[in-house]
């Protein structure tokens, strides 16, 4: 498969998707790159690390379009490449694309995938390899853009396919970028369950992490933990009942791909106040995009203290917009109260626990590779 990858500046894309090579090789399979920030520095030998964006419009444009000319002559040899670049700029010129569709074209793409990160991660990094003053909204706003513009290169283009794919904080999601481009006929599945009402439960929390692997060990999984901004809201909300001017965050970052991204991250509390709105309208859009972009739902419902269902609001709608855009919907419950007919008439199947649920799905042969033109 011929992928172009993007993503807001601040993703650190390189040594992510360089990770995801190495699991490709890992496997037997090759995963070529091209980065195409680093071969835009090799033909302007001039220009100091860092420094790119801030030439002339017209000199960034040309650098662009012949890194693009040296990938095109090179990448059509090999059988599953990753074009690592962006899809728009939001720097001293303002708005601007980076892409050019008669290249894009020519490189002939069948996927277009637009990763994300926590934003104050993004904002984190940006400051650390950048000399720019960017606020938290206006990495918000850029990663809003980013998505957008991507998600129009993939319609400019027939029959490619366009996801969002979270970087997440653990190895798993590079896997998950192996097999979106390597292994394409797995099934791509939304794992659902309750995430901020039970961020004090460390039991539950453990329950949920291990369905979460599980399903990461067998599909590919676009899972909505990746990004959890939410608690990032909720602590700055009691941050500031507290009077706290500041709020340090523990970072993310998948594996911590530099040492840099171990420290401790100092957020001012009111910026993430400011985007209280921006955070909860990103989720309930991208979450149902991520349940538009798979072929089924697999939610966890765990048992809470007192045995009540952990049944949110969130997983609820999940449930009924994937089963509402025919995909198959599995439950996992787990409480002895026995599930409503919302969730018995809406499921395919439900199971009691997770080795149930994967023992179904290994004797209905979903861990294998579908067939791209049906099941």
């Amino acid at each position: 498969m011929r992928a172009i990858v993007t993503g807001q500046i601040g993703m650190d894309k390189k040594p992510y998707l360089d990770a995801a090579a190495r699991f490709a090789g890992e496997q037997g399979e090759s995963l070529h790159l091209y980065h195409v920030g680093d071969i835009m520095y090799k033909e302007a030998p001039d220009v100091r690390p860092g420094k790119i964006l801030d030439l002339p419009i017209s000199r960034l444009n040309s650098l662009r379009r012949a890194a693009f000319k040296d990938i095109m002559a090179e990448s059509g040899v090999f059988p599953n490449i990753i074009v690592n670049t962006h899809a728009t700029f939001r720097w001293r010129h303002g708005l601007f694309s980076a892409f050019d569709y008669d290249q894009i074209e020519k490189i002939r793409p069948e996927l277009f995938i637009c990763l994300v990160d926590n934003i104050e991660v993004v904002h984190h990094r940006l400051h650390r390899e950048h000399e720019i003053d960017a606020t938290l909204k206006d990495c918000m706003v850029w990663r809003e853009e980013e998505i957008l513009a991507t998600e129009l290169m993939s319609k400019a283009i027939p029959n490619s396919k366009f996801y969002i794919m979270a970087r997440g904080r653990h190895n798993l999601t590079t896997r998950t970028m192996f097999r979106l481009v390597a292994r394409p006929g797995l099934r791509k599945v939304y794992p659902s369950f309750p995430m901020s009402h039970v961020v004090d439960m460390p039991d539950v929390l453990a329950e949920i992490d291990a369905f979460r692997a599980e399903l990461a060990k067998h599909f590919i999984t676009f899972d909505p933990g990746d990004v959890d901004e939410k608690l990032l809201l909720e602590r700055a909300i009691a941050a500031a009942r507290e009077g706290k001017e500041f709020l340090d965050v523990a970072p993310h970052a998948y594996g911590g791909s530099r040492a840099a991204d171990a420290a401790p991250i100092r957020v001012r509390v009111r910026e993430v106040l400011d985007i209280a709105g921006d955070i909860d309208g990103q989720i309930y859009m991208r979450d149902f995009r991520l349940v538009d972009q798979s072929d089924m739902i697999v939610s966890y419902i765990p048992e809470l203290p007192g045995g009540i269902p952990g049944l949110s609001s969130g997983v609820e709608r999940e449930l009924h917009h994937a089963f509402e855009h025919t995909k198959e919907v599995f439950v996992v419950w787990k409480p002895k109260k026995s599930p409503s007919p919302f969730i018995t008439e809406t499921a395919t199947r439900i199971f009691s626990s997770v080795p149930e649920a994967l023992a179904y799905f290994e004797q209905n042969n979903y861990f294998g590779e579908k067939n791209l033109f049906g099941n």
